[in-house]
């Protein structure tokens, strides 16, 4: 099998666990994981994903959406690592002075669907964290 492909794995003996989902041929081939989790794993960019999955957006007008407030150069920071990545496609009108809005390619708009079964879940799951937390606080003390 070639480097970055996923390798198929047998199922576990009974009892040995659930099937991994994805498996690497080796520690440093990372199935383009690590790539990914990069990006979607900082503090900014899946809010600026689930804002423009909305539709276009000038730039302050994006930055005013994402809660917790995100200054202007963390915004340009991440917007530009999105576009990077295929994610965003930003354009700038020529006017003065310049206009700047921001949307998702089709690949950004493709990862919506991840963000959102990720959302779902942690809604689904909330509840059995929070106890899970506070039997693991109460176990600390």
């Amino acid at each position: 099998m070639s480097v970055g492909h996923t390798a198929v794995t047998t199922p576990p003996a009974p009892g040995a666990g659930p099937e991994p989902v994805i498996s690497c041929e080796t520690p440093q081939d990372e199935c383009g994981v690590r790539d990914v989790l990069d990006r979607l794993g900082d503090k900014w960019s899946v809010y600026v994903v689930v804002e423009l999955a909305s539709g276009v957006l000038r730039f302050k007008e994006l930055q005013r959406r994402i809660h917790g407030g995100i200054s202007q150069r963390m915004l340009t920071l991440t917007v530009r690592r999105l576009e990077r990545d295929g994610l965003v496609e930003r354009t700038v009108h020529p006017t003065i002075p310049p206009q700047v809005e921001y949307e998702l390619t089709e690949l950004g708009h493709s990862l919506t669907h991840l963000v959102k079964a990720l959302a779902d879940w942690s809604i689904d799951h909330r509840p059995a964290i929070a106890a899970a937390r506070e039997r693991y606080d109460a176990a600390q003390d």
